[in-house]
């Protein structure tokens, strides 16, 4: 490495550090380092980033905390290009980011748009593209930027579904799989969207504001907007973190039996990675049948999401049907095999 290059990174790494002297910083650290340090991770991570306030804050987060241990940090921007000045602002970041030795590798999206239900799909497509480079360059962990206010509008928003039991707590965690290889870590849960307005402001000086959080054709906008005026009513955070620890318990129970009826009813077949379900598979109660079915068709399809639950409890009723034979859903192909039953990828021969 040039002494030049060497003498740039250890003159931003200690404006960087000097920045913990500030109290509001250094509490906002603290809390993230503990969180991390309960965490185990390889060298290679990576940071999906957008420039707005709330991964901002995280990278400088990270950056820190890469200081203290030997890990390589990737910052990835996804482009969706559902913008006019998307690619713009995109660049623009890469360019800040340059004067404190950062570099970016930005994620193009290219392709037609959906035209409706855009933020679904176009969260499907960020997760997709920055996996896809994940594996390029030998990275396992994906770190995400959700924080305390996005935990508990999730929350909310699921409640509005009619989601079930798992829908309710599934981010109420910091740690999640999105495949066998690649997981991601939330590890912001406990930290106010404010705390990283204000790292954001104080270390980068700038973020981008997108227009979308003010628009009122989505929903998380508009529950965004309820949520404060629940405030002015008395809505007691802390009291729905309980809420939320409790149900998250619960539904730990019933994972326990989830991976037992999986461990023991279920064989795999290694040759095409397909999955015989054993009759006993479905005698469990229906709430550990219908979690263990979604979990292995997920895991034969290699996609992020799980199927959808109206679409499984179909499959669930026409498997109790004696005419069935064979259905597919998810990319995968359910078929009646003897007394049980095998899943396997379409335009995948079983054998």
């Amino acid at each position: 490495m040039k002494k030049k290059s060497l003498s740039v990174k250890k003159k931003i790494h200690k404006n960087f550090i000097s920045f913990l002297s500030d109290k509001k910083v250094r509490k906002t650290y603290k809390n993230f380092e503990s969180v991390l340090n309960k965490l185990k991770f390889k060298n290679n991570v990576c940071i999906a980033l957008s420039g707005g306030p709330d991964s901002l804050g995280l990278l400088y987060l990270l950056q820190c905390y890469k200081f203290s241990k030997s890990i390589k940090i990737y910052t990835y921007i996804v482009d969706h290009r559902l913008r006019y000045n998307s690619s713009k602002e995109a660049q623009k970041i890469n360019s800040k980011l340059k004067k404190f030795n950062i570099g970016v590798k930005i994620l193009k999206w290219t392709g037609k748009k959906p035209s409706s239900n855009i933020q679904s799909e176009a969260r499907k497509k960020r997760y997709f593209l920055i996996s896809k480079q994940c594996k390029k360059d030998n990275v396992d962990t994906i770190f995400m930027a959700h924080h305390e206010n996005d935990l508990y509008e999730n929350f909310l928003i699921r409640l509005l579904r009619g989601s079930g039991l798992k829908g309710m707590v599934s981010f109420n965690s910091s740690i999640s799989e999105y495949s066998d290889s690649i997981r991601i870590i939330r590890p912001l849960l406990n930290v106010k969207k404010d705390e990283l307005i204000y790292i954001s402001k104080k270390i980068f000086n700038f973020y981008i504001e997108d227009p979308s959080n003010n628009n009122d054709d989505f929903k998380r906008v508009r529950l965004r907007k309820l949520i404060i005026e629940l405030k002015k009513e008395g809505l007691d955070f802390n009291k729905l973190r309980l809420s939320m620890n409790n149900l998250t318990q619960s539904n730990n129970a019933i994972n326990f039996y989830v991976n037992l009826n999986i461990k023991n009813n279920v064989r795999k077949i290694k040759k095409n990675s397909a999955y015989i379900l054993g009759k006993y598979f479905f005698k469990c109660p229906d709430e550990v049948v219908f979690r263990s079915l979604s979990s292995l068709l997920k895991k034969v399809s290699g996609k992020y999401y799980n199927p959808r639950g109206k679409s499984v409890l179909r499959l669930l009723d026409e498997l109790m049907n004696l005419k069935y034979k064979k259905l597919t859903l998810s990319g995968c192909i359910i078929e009646k095999f003897n007394n049980s039953v095998i899943i396997y990828k379409e335009n995948v021969k079983n054998s």
